[in-house]
């Protein structure tokens, strides 16, 4: 279910995890790796195509995953961005169910002003979240290490960050099994 409009939100129903990440940091392929259906979420060529909160019901009412639309995507219209991050801030601070979102940092680049600019929106709204790195199948052992490292210190420095940061890969399936763990954790501990 799409949602252009908070009035158009769905009931809540179980555990809701959110996805967010820049334009092109890989939410829509994350989430069909995640749950293992390559054509769940769209994935675009075209960055910033997710233009509303996409809810997937995931295990008949217990887990819903929210693909959240994508931020730092310059060559949208200011009135629509506007319009995005309303949605969003209403989201973020009055729902009920939203145990965790996970911000998808492309690990090609590291931590962006964008970024920063959404753990301060989620600090603000006093929701957990966590960091996730996408696209490790594009660095090396001692870039991989650096940007780990990196992403860490930016973590330790958040009030509403968790500290434990993933490593993922889409086309490899790195970190898959440990990302469905902790999902199914929060799940177990929010039912």
């Amino acid at each position: 279910m799409g949602v252009a409009a908070i009035e158009q939100l769905p009931a809540v129903k179980g555990t809701e995890i959110a996805f967010a990440g820049r334009s092109n940091a890989g939410k829509s392929s994350l989430i069909n790796a995640l749950v293992g259906h390559k054509d769940l979420a769209r994935a675009s060529n075209t960055p910033g195509r997710t233009r509303e909160l996409n809810f997937f019901d995931i295990g008949a009412g217990r887990l819903m995953l929210v693909d959240m639309p994508g931020y730092g995507y310059a060559k949208a219209p200011k009135a629509e961005v506007r319009k995005w991050q309303g949605l969003l801030k209403t989201y973020l601070r009055g729902r009920p169910g939203l145990t965790r979102v996970f911000v998808l940092i492309d690990s090609r680049h590291g931590v962006t002003k964008a970024d920063e600019e959404m753990f301060q929106l989620l600090d603000e709204s006093a929701v957990t979240y966590q960091l996730v790195l996408t696209k490790a199948d594009k660095i090396s052992g001692p870039e991989e290490a650096a940007v780990l490292e990196k992403t860490r210190a930016v973590a330790r420095k958040r009030p509403a960050a968790y500290p434990e940061i993933h490593l993922t890969s889409s086309v490899s399936g790195r970190g898959f099994k440990e990302l469905r763990a902790e999902i199914a954790g929060l799940v177990s501990a929010h039912n």
